[in-house]
């Protein structure tokens, strides 16, 4: 006569504990992706940043009762900072350009104006595709912000 077979010999009782052991290893290993990523986005005081948002409207209004205008020419390892309009801006400028998606890429520098009034900026790479772009003036009374789709060898106008 043939003996039943002992149970951890068999196909359907492994069949059934692989599957849900497979899915709590894969929760498991979805959860340690999320930990190792996190969003950087979020903001831990948002109400902080709020009212700093205030502070930078009263800003950008400033900027616009001045009528400061600037002409930002983009090379590919250069920034010129060209000013054409408003009172006259000979003090040195704090360049920010914020990346939409990507905050490692963010970068600022401060600017000081040549002989000619122009202000240059050297770059370690190439910059293209969407930035957020902040010129301020160095205290901080002013603001002139904008969005640009930069492409290379090409001239954006700040206002």
């Amino acid at each position: 006569m043939n003996q039943p077979q002992a149970w951890y010999k068999q196909f359907w009782p492994w069949f059934l504990i692989i599957l849900p052991l497979s899915a709590v290893i894969a929760s498991i290993n979805l959860l340690m992706i999320s930990i190792d990523n996190k969003d950087s986005l979020v903001s831990e005081d948002y109400y902080k940043e709020g009212k700093a948002i205030n502070m930078d409207l009263r800003k950008i209004k400033h900027a616009r009762q001045l009528g400061l205008q600037f002409e930002l020419l983009v090379n590919d390892y250069e920034l010129t900072i060209t000013q054409h309009g408003g009172e006259s801006y000979l003090a040195a400028l704090r360049v920010h350009f914020f990346h939409p998606t990507i905050q490692a890429r963010d970068f600022d520098q401060i600017a000081t104006a040549d002989g000619a009034q122009i202000y240059r900026l050297k770059l370690d790479e190439p910059i293209k595709g969407a930035w957020e772009v902040r010129l301020e003036s160095f205290d901080n009374s002013w603001r002139i912000q904008k969005r640009l789709e930069i492409t290379s060898n090409n001239s954006y106008w700040l206002n």
